[in-house]
């Protein structure tokens, strides 16, 4: 025995047609062979539409997790007015006799009184300036004060979880770049974090699609892994800057601008590390296609001069920055 590992002869081995599958990114066989439409969008999100789901499981609340901030504050407080909006309708219609108090005349109208009245029983406030009447309207106070404490105890545990979800928030530069590298060229762009937090073990993978032939008289969407200087940093305290060397194995060899742009070339970038804070794995992702690739070009420093205590500091600012390259 020396050492090297042999495949068991009862091994099935895998067919060509086989082996693509296991290289295939998720997007399927019809994405691969008729969509030339951007897979990855800047922000990471995927560039898919998924209809035929019932309403119920649109509303799940978990997505809720997912959306951008102002969205999610938007929509919890669009649906807190529209619910007390609903149970202030109710009010009103069972008469003004329904809701009696002290206070009563300071609130408006019906309809103001019930709305405000609909907000204390909502948030289980109680003033006591106003309070319900009869058996109709004590039976919507008993359903809005379970509403309620359901509503903010799922606005509550959504909140808390967005906050203590970890996540990556990594700032990827507006271009890409073919610039200079060694005695060739080289196909570069950068990255900053954002956040005061830590990450650590990050790790890029790159990965370059284009529509190809396919061999048979037709085109199909390829995927190939870029080779990098580096594909993993220990620590990410400043930037990086990621480099594919062209070479005569890369996919951009001898390809020009209006090349990348008839086979609808793209760069998809998935990038994963460990927040330190958290000790959990996060993931970012983006994509550049031709539009947001500039070629004979290379990015502008973002290093500031240190300080008195020689800190090394970087201006995020400057990330995008790119100078043209004058031969």
């Amino acid at each position: 025995m020396d050492g090297r590992f042999e495949p068991s002869p009862l091994a099935p081995r895998q067919t060509a047609e086989e082996q693509a599958r296991d290289r295939d990114l998720g997007f399927g066989s019809v994405v691969s062979r008729d969509s030339r439409a951007r897979l990855l969008n800047r922000d990471g999100t995927f560039n898919v539409v998924r209809s035929g789901l019932r309403w119920l499981e649109m509303l799940e609340p978990h997505e809720l997790l997912h959306i951008s901030w102002p969205k999610f504050i938007g929509l919890i407080v669009w649906t807190y007015l529209l619910l007390n909006v609903i149970f202030a309708a109710f009010y009103a219609a069972f008469g003004p006799d329904d809701l009696v108090g002290s206070g009563a005349q300071m609130l408006g109208g019906r309809l103001g009184q019930a709305f405000f009245f609909s907000i204390q029983t909502f948030a289980t406030i109680g003033y006591g300036q106003i309070g319900p009447n009869g058996l109709a309207a004590n039976t919507i106070v008993t359903v809005e004060a379970l509403v309620g404490m359901m509503y903010q105890a799922l606005a509550t545990g959504l909140l808390f979880a967005r906050f203590a979800r970890p996540s990556a928030d990594i700032l990827f530069s507006r271009l890409a770049v073919i610039a200079p590298y060694g005695d060739g060229l080289s196909f570069q762009f950068r990255i900053a974090n954002t956040r005061h937090n830590e990450i650590i073990e990050l790790e890029a993978q790159v990965l370059y699609s284009a529509m190809e032939p396919d061999g048979r008289g037709g085109v199909v969407r390829k995927y190939s892994r870029l080779a990098l200087e580096r594909n993993k940093v220990v620590f990410f305290p400043l930037s990086w800057t990621i480099v594919h060397p062209i070479d005569a194995a890369s996919p951009f060899a001898g390809r020009t601008r209006d090349d990348l742009a008839r086979t609808s070339a793209e760069v998809l970038v998935l990038l994963s590390g460990i927040d330190e804070t958290f000790e959990q794995t996060v993931h970012a992702r983006s994509s550049y296609v031709t539009d947001e690739i500039a070629w004979n070009a290379r990015f502008k420093s973002l290093y500031l001069p240190a300080d008195t205590r020689q800190n090394v500091s970087i201006d995020i600012k400057r990330l995008h920055e790119i100078e043209p390259i004058r031969a």
